[in-house]
């Protein structure tokens, strides 16, 4: 039960509703619509147990699960409406070992979060867009809109100014703390009165946060009338190559990839991003003959960072932004006609020594991995045998 849900809109529900949900469930539901837009949850059925929910409940956060204030926990009542301040809700549902009931049914969609300012975290780079419109109806004008570096400067059209803020430059602040990785700057509108300012000037923070599962989006003014906050969650932009060698010189581009039985396999992961202090590190690595059931039908590769199978190993990188690895063919391929891989990558801060990034094999629940650290899932394949493969020497 459970998972990202990312439609504009859809049902959730208990497991096996409306029949009975099972005990000691554990279902939690990350929403993420698109940009700029929020989430509103309207729960129409609820069957649980009651009294003070501390056996049966469902928890609703505003945005990430470990990093985002508690909207409202339930049991029964009334069917409340819940509207998320960011594009991304989370829904946690809960029961013991003790009772079952009916359970409930929720429906979300998403609407216009109707700012006049918007921003959007991109790998490289903040893009910020303000409206001349918006500016103009508070007496300030586009021409005096500047970063804190002044030398980067937006792009101003018709309607709009626009900035695209790199993470590494044009006074680009990085800070760190227990729970997030922070990259900040200031836009400033200037008042246009010289002698009598009328009018405060606008410092426009904006900034972006890593946390566990997402990048989390803020902006916020100060010194001024004017209140504008805005949050957004986006994800990481990985991707992984198959190779052809360990020598990692010629990407496998064929799709499906067809393989020999024990033949070995290469791939690379590979983070983009213009920020040169961050490490990727393989977590978790399954084979599974459905790209979109990784549970059924299961075969670990790596898990927690630890090697399930024999053939798995990692190879020297020239990249803290790339990860290599290997595993050979296994039996499970000689079972299913196609087989896809499920891989999660980890990010972590370049040199921080106490991260899963350096700690390698660990035993710890996924849940429990530190807010300064970021997961980011991957799907490649189908990889399929050969025609008239048969079981081989290992080949390279």
């Amino acid at each position: 039960c459970g998972g990202s849900v990312s439609d504009p809109s859809g049902m959730l529900q208990s497991p096996n509703y409306p029949g009975s949900y099972p005990n000691d469930a554990d279902c939690m539901w990350e929403i993420q619509v698109q940009n700029n837009f929020r989430v509103t949850l309207t729960f129409r059925d609820i069957a649980m147990q009651g009294g003070t929910c501390q056996h049966d409940y469902i928890e609703v956060y505003d945005g990430p699960l470990h990093s985002s204030p508690l909207l409202g926990r339930f049991c029964s009542g009334s069917f409340p409406t819940y509207v998320s301040s960011s594009n991304m809700m989370s829904v946690r549902f809960h029961s013991d070992s003790r009772y079952s009931f009916r359970g409930f049914q929720a429906h979300y969609s998403s609407i216009p979060a109707g700012h006049n300012t918007t921003i959007l975290c991109l790998p490289d780079y903040m893009h910020v867009v303000v409206s001349r419109d918006y500016l103009q109806s508070q007496g300030y004008s586009a021409q005096r809109v500047t970063l804190n570096d002044n030398r980067c400067r937006p792009t101003v059209t018709s309607q709009e100014v626009v900035f695209n803020i790199p993470y590494n430059g044009c006074g680009t602040t990085q800070e760190e703390n227990n729970d997030t990785i922070n990259y900040s700057n200031t836009i400033r509108v200037a008042s246009s009165g010289y002698i009598i300012k009328r009018k405060k000037n606008i410092n426009l923070h904006v900034s972006c946060r890593m946390l566990r599962n997402t990048w989390q989006q803020v902006m916020y003014a100060a010194e001024d009338t004017v209140d504008v906050n805005e949050y957004q969650f986006g994800r990481y932009d990985m991707n992984i190559t198959f190779y052809d060698s360990p020598a990692f010189q010629r990407q496998v581009r064929s799709s499906p990839y067809f393989i020999d039985l024990n033949q070995n396999l290469y791939l690379q992961a590979c983070l983009h991003s213009s920020d040169p202090s961050l490490k990727v590190a393989v977590d978790t690595c399954v084979a599974s003959p459905d790209p979109r059931d990784f549970n059924t039908l299961a075969y670990y590769l790596v898990r927690n960072g630890c090697p399930r199978d024999s053939s798995y190993a990692t190879f020297r990188s020239p990249s803290s932004h790339f990860a290599r690895f290997k595993f050979n063919a296994f039996e499970f391929m000689s079972r299913h006609p196609s087989v896809y891989l499920k891989c999660r990558m980890r990010v972590c801060r370049l040199g921080d020594f106490s991260s899963h990034c350096y700690q390698g094999c660990s035993s710890r629940a996924k849940r429990d991995t530190s807010s300064a650290e970021e997961n980011v899932d991957v799907v490649v394949g189908p990889l399929q045998l050969r025609e008239g493969a048969a079981p081989s020497g290992s080949t390279g």
